[in-house]
């Protein structure tokens, strides 16, 4: 239980680095013009992060759970495959990563590292649900992963995905328009 009391922190200190990496870069978004959009459910988002790492180790030592090899190995390696993946994430998109939605007027779109799958539209998003159910499985908190996955899905789902839908289009480059708009050639 302290070795996972230990990785959990770790989780929470890497979280922290993050932070320091957003508001780096949102004060670098804000000086070229950068827009901010779905603050209304920021607070919800830093509540819940927050809360899952101190619900993986409540509910450990709370409920006494323990670690069993053939679960807990396989989502230590998840969760650090999480990490590395997170870190892919934020190098991809340099400047444009942060934990808030703030998005640049007239920037194109990252097609760096994960974004050059058009399939796959919000790896960052994909990466936090794994983590979500990887890092408390770790020691078979099963509680805390199911109550992050429902709870992450609806902030992620019900309100982040879709304000930040709203604010890379609104943000987008605009096209110029068709010189021949009847598609014919003169």
């Amino acid at each position: 239980m302290i070795a996972y009391t230990l990785l959990v922190l770790a989780t929470g200190a890497e979280r922290v680095v993050e932070l320091v990496i957003s508001r780096r870069n949102a004060a670098w978004s804000f000086a070229r013009g950068g827009i901010e959009s779905g603050r209304g459910h920021f607070p919800a988002m830093v509540a819940l992060h927050t809360g899952l790492l101190l619900a993986c180790i409540v509910e450990v030592w709370a409920l006494g759970r323990p670690f069993i090899p053939g679960l807990g190995w396989p989502m230590l390696a998840l969760t650090l495959a999480c990490q590395a993946g997170r870190y892919w994430v934020i190098w991809s998109l340099g400047h444009q990563w942060n934990t808030r939605v703030i998005v640049v007027p007239g920037l194109p779109l990252s097609t760096r590292g994960p974004y050059r799958w058009a399939w796959l539209r919000h790896p960052n998003y994909v990466i936090v649900a794994v983590e979500g159910v990887a890092l408390p499985l770790v020691h078979t908190a099963w509680i805390t992963a199911l109550t992050f996955t429902v709870l992450n899905a609806v902030l992620l789902l019900g309100f982040r995905i879709p304000a930040e839908e709203r604010a890379l289009q609104d943000a987008a480059p605009v096209a110029a328009p068709d010189p021949d708009p009847d598609g014919r050639t003169p």
